[in-house]
């Protein structure tokens, strides 16, 4: 533990929105690492479910926790807060509903430690569901390697967000999570990071990462798959040496307007593919906000075995007149 008036080596840094159910085991499982030297920064991003409580409960009782309450702005903003307000050159992500295990934070500092010009370390993880009982699957075996995670920057993703420790200097210099990649700021901040340090994960399950309905990946697959794309896109034109066309947006346009804004064609049809891809097999998303999409896809590239077996999914989902339409917009596509 950092002796008092001693700068810590290192920030765990940590949103909380209504992670009450889940939030004592998260907070325990970072105070109970082996690796103690850090100042645990939370903030409580307007939370109405008692989360806050439970924070400055725990705040009185470890004084390496530190404290900020705001009103409810997002996870971006939370997220970007978190590393202007970090005291160290390195910040260690975790979320309010995960678990880390108990040697995570030192064999991440182990890494960076002895690996110089590496800005980004996660780890495996494995799953739990609500009642933090294994579920018997990893959830998280990624690329270990620089080199091997630069060869799949396309496809996806990269890390487990809430185990990755980043160098806080490399986070600033791409001016940190931008907020018009709603529900994959992680995705396309690893783009842009991975042009300017190198990246790495350990490939031991470090955490344990929880799956409950309520979760992102579940309520937004439509607008995640879409905005990932696009991430991709933004980073073939960094590449060419062109201006990043979502640099400073706060929110993406339509999928129709994504050609002018990128300024050459073919960037919505890669779009569109890239979430009917995601969303096959989800007939919610199918039925629901990727439903136009999923039309247009069609006009796009016409009729396709997946896709008519997508409108049988509509139709099992109980949509059957969405199935219809599904059924005439493939055959017109022929």
């Amino acid at each position: 533990m950092t002796s008092p008036g001693l700068t810590p080596k290192l920030t765990v840094a940590m949103s909380v929105y209504n992670n009450a159910p889940y939030l004592a085991e998260a907070m325990d499982s970072i105070l109970r690492q082996s690796f103690t030297d850090f100042e645990f920064l939370i903030v409580n991003d307007g939370s109405t479910d008692g989360s806050g409580a439970v924070i400055d409960a725990y705040a009185l009782r470890d004084p390496r926790i530190r404290v900020i309450h705001q009103d409810n702005r997002g996870l971006v903003v939370s997220l970007n807060r978190l590393f202007a307000e970090a005291s160290t050159a390195w910040v260690a992500r975790m979320d309010g509903d995960d678990v880390a295990l108990p040697e995570r934070l030192a064999a991440q500092w182990d890494f960076v430690s002895a690996n110089p010009g590496h800005g980004v370390v996660g780890t495996f993880s494995y799953l739990i569901g609500p009642d933090s009982q294994p579920l018997g699957k990893s959830g998280g075996h990624k690329p270990v390697t620089h080199d091997d995670l630069c060869a799949h920057l396309e496809d996806g993703p990269l890390f487990v967000h809430a185990s990755v420790m980043i160098a806080r200097e490399a986070m600033l210099g791409v001016d940190g999570y931008h907020p018009a990649y709603k529900h994959c700021e992680d995705h396309d901040l690893w783009l842009r990071l991975a042009e300017h340090t190198r990246l790495a994960n350990l490939p031991e399950e470090l955490l344990a990462y929880r799956v409950y309905p309520e979760q992102v990946s579940h309520r937004h697959l439509v607008e995640q798959a879409a905005n990932a794309a696009i991430s991709w896109q933004a980073r073939l034109e960094r590449v060419a040496g062109r201006p990043d066309p979502t640099a400073g947006l706060d929110e993406m346009p339509p999928l129709s307007e994504l050609d002018a804004l990128f300024g050459r064609t073919g960037v919505a049809a890669y779009v569109r593919a890239k979430v009917v891809n995601r969303m096959l097999f989800a007939p919610d998303a199918l039925s629901g906000e990727g439903f136009g999409i999923l039309l247009d896809y069609i006009e796009d590239a016409g009729a396709e075995p997946r896709t008519w077996r997508a409108a049988a999914r509509i139709l099992r989902s109980g949509h059957p007149a969405k199935a219809a339409a599904v059924a005439h917009a493939l055959l017109k596509a022929g």
